[in-house]
């Protein structure tokens, strides 16, 4: 493998890529238990295009965050979880590279989509052209989301509620609520892995005007914030559990309630010095996967029981 290859898989942040596998197999789980259908093809696909939308994401916001300044100025980073790959600030790739190398990442994925809209169905288009506009545009100008406080509203909907809606979909060719609910945790806890990151970079944020809702609110303020978001987390699984929305089976997720309170503690207790706040984000990124892989184990339970 060449050293410029290396960069590029490098550049793509994959221990992040959970995000999109946890909800993708969640939707098609889901689908499996309800429906009894589980078509491997179609769930490889779904899974690698959302897997090529999550990395050209990563990477044309590395890109951007290059563009305007705030991965430069960022002295309170944190590898891996905050200031992006560092792969342009080291000099390891060119800008041009990484913006190319994202544009051809989204073309990829753009490509598996299409054919999923023909092969299962419209609803994939209409998914995937949400993703895909608010993955490019999170901080690309002249919309760039974050910087209205809004980018961390659309990660949850990307990461949660549309991937495992969009597997439920191309696996049956029908929409339901089902899926959506069961989303809410996913979608809370990869939004609040935005925000417990967002901490360290909030300086560097706040000076180039890139205004996250972290910025906006202070980090002291933003705690609760990332409270909120821990917090319903769980209470969306134990209210749909009792509404009789979501499997009971998946109250196995309540198992990550203390890495949560452990996260919350270190926010509470550090959310204003990056290096001490580091156990809370390496915390919260384990808790999206373990939960996700909970509620996914829930679904697989409730159909083999």
């Amino acid at each position: 493998m060449s050293g410029k290859l290396k960069l590029w898989l490098l550049e793509l942040r994959a221990p992040f890529f959970t995000a999109s596998i946890v909800p993708v197999t969640l939707g098609a789980v889901i689908a499996w238990q309800r429906m009894g259908t589980f078509q491997w093809g179609y769930f490889l696909l779904t899974l690698v295009g959302g897997v090529l939308l999550h990395a050209g994401t990563n990477v044309a916001n590395d890109y951007f965050d290059h563009l305007n300044r705030t991965d430069e100025i960022n002295i309170e980073f944190v590898s891996p979880f905050t200031g992006g790959s560092r792969m342009v600030q080291e000099g390891l790739l060119t800008p041009r590279e990484v913006i190319t190398e994202a544009l051809i990442l989204f073309a990829l994925g753009s490509l598996i989509g299409l054919y999923l809209t023909w092969a299962r169905g419209p609803a994939v288009l209409l998914l995937g052209l949400i993703g895909l506009f608010s993955g490019f545009f999170y901080t690309a100008p002249p919309i760039y989301l974050a910087k209205w406080g809004i980018g961390e509203f659309f990660v949850g909907l990307n990461f949660g509620f549309l991937m495992t809606l969009g597997s439920y979909y191309v696996q049956t060719r029908s929409l339901a609520w089902e899926p959506v609910v069961a989303a809410i945790p996913v979608a809370c806890l990869i939004a609040a892995v935005l925000w417990i990151n967002e901490f360290q970079d909030a300086p560097a944020d706040h000076a180039v005007g890139k205004d996250t809702l972290v910025v906006r609110l202070g980090r002291r303020r933003a705690v609760t914030g990332y409270i909120v978001l821990v917090a319903t987390t769980y209470l969306s699984i134990i209210l749909a559990v009792a509404l009789r929305v979501i499997s009971p089976f998946t109250l196995l997720a309540l198992l990550t309630l203390p890495l949560a309170w452990k996260a919350i503690g270190v926010a509470r207790l550090h959310y204003n010095d990056y290096q001490r706040l580091t156990p809370a984000n390496a915390t919260t990124i384990q808790i999206h996967m373990l939960t996700g892989l909970l509620l996914i184990l829930g679904y697989i339970l409730d159909k083999v029981i």
